[in-house]
């Protein structure tokens, strides 16, 4: 063999043997993740759902409350790349609300899509009940909106808030609503460290009173503060809020667990709360579940660090995890989020 020859297959060998099965290194593919926080913007209060097999968050707008005028909204097939759609919701649509919309709660019913919210921030009760003419701080509180589409556009439901006073001390903020196994669609609403549930009729125009006439009881947990969030889990009910302050670190959620929508919810711990490595005041909190799984995800607010200012939040998902006896795992906060986990597979 001569010397071309030989240098051509020395370097035919090395290629061979590079590019043989045995010694190919093949790199994993890095998984895709959500990332946090999941959407460009200043958002709070999240709520997550699932329509289909979609996912959907229906935020806050976080931003000054004669700002806070329109909601937008966010969807996901898989957790990972997510759909802004714009102003579903503004003050236009709604006359009565002139300013503070905040912490929508969205569900299905009968093929329409109805998108609960507070606005006004109702600071006093109405002893006259709702008029327009009053003063803002006089009127305002709980409304109801309804669109053919989880992505709206929604249009005012009645004209008017669906809870416009106090009951039981508690501002008519933070309401969610909870589709019950037997089909009851209750409300769990409240500000100002009271938290009142009722039950609503069927067509959401008000409520059905209990047994003893009242419209709503009151199932404060010791510590609740405001936004309350409920599912179901292996028959158990659970019952999350946030306590602390909203517009500083020590924002947190606390949960409770029981066998009856109407508890009693003895506190049980804090599950997230601000971590100085991460991000602080953390909370507001709702959660997904992966339909016909136990995957469950906690999707909630946080403050960057640094933070530039009380309106400064940012919406945020993580994996939630539970023990052997059903109690909740801490929530570790991540700048990396979640793997995509579509609902189709």
């Amino acid at each position: 063999m001569n010397i071309k020859n030989s240098i051509l297959f020395s370097a035919f060998a090395i290629f061979a043997a590079c590019n043989s099965p045995q010694n190919s290194t093949v790199e994993e593919e890095a998984p895709k993740l959500s990332g946090n926080p999941i959407a460009e913007g200043w958002y709070a209060d999240p709520e997550g759902i699932v329509f289909g097999d979609e996912y959907w968050i229906y935020p806050t707008y976080s931003a000054g409350y004669t700002d806070q005028l329109h909601f937008d909204a966010f969807s996901s097939k898989d957790l990972v790349t997510w759909e802004k759609h714009s102003n579903i919701l503004d003050t236009a649509a709604i006359k009565w609300a002139r300013q503070a919309m905040w912490a929508p709660a969205a569900i299905e019913k009968d093929g329409k899509y109805y998108l609960f919210f507070g606005a006004n921030d109702v600071q006093r009760p109405s002893r006259n009940g709702w008029d327009p003419n009053n003063d803002i701080n006089h009127y305002g509180g709980i409304g109801v909106a309804v669109a053919d589409s989880p992505a709206g556009p929604f249009e005012d439901y009645l004209g008017k808030p669906l809870i416009d006073t106090f009951y039981n001390d508690a501002q008519p903020i933070d309401q969610f609503v909870f589709k019950d196994t037997d089909g009851t669609h209750y409300m769990l609403y409240g500000g100002w460290s009271h938290c009142n549930i009722g039950k609503l009729n069927a067509d959401f125009t008000g409520f059905e009173p209990w047994e003893d006439g009242e419209l709503f009881h009151e199932i404060t947990p010791e510590g609740y503060v405001e936004g309350p969030f409920v599912f179901i889990r292996n028959g158990k009910y659970y019952f999350m809020w946030s306590e602390g302050g909203w517009t500083n670190d020590s924002y947190k959620v606390a949960y409770a667990m029981s066998d009856n929508i109407n508890g009693p919810w003895e506190r049980i711990g804090t599950i997230l709360e601000s971590d100085t490595t991460i991000a602080t005041g953390a909370g507001h909190n709702s959660a997904f579940q992966k339909p016909g799984s136990d995957d469950w995800y906690m999707v909630y607010h946080r403050r960057p660090i640094p933070n530039e200012g009380r309106d400064h939040r940012v919406m945020c998902i993580d994996v939630m995890e539970f023990n052997e006896d059903g109690t909740i795992k801490p929530i570790k906060m991540t700048f990396e989020g979640v793997a995509a986990n579509p609902i189709s597979e």
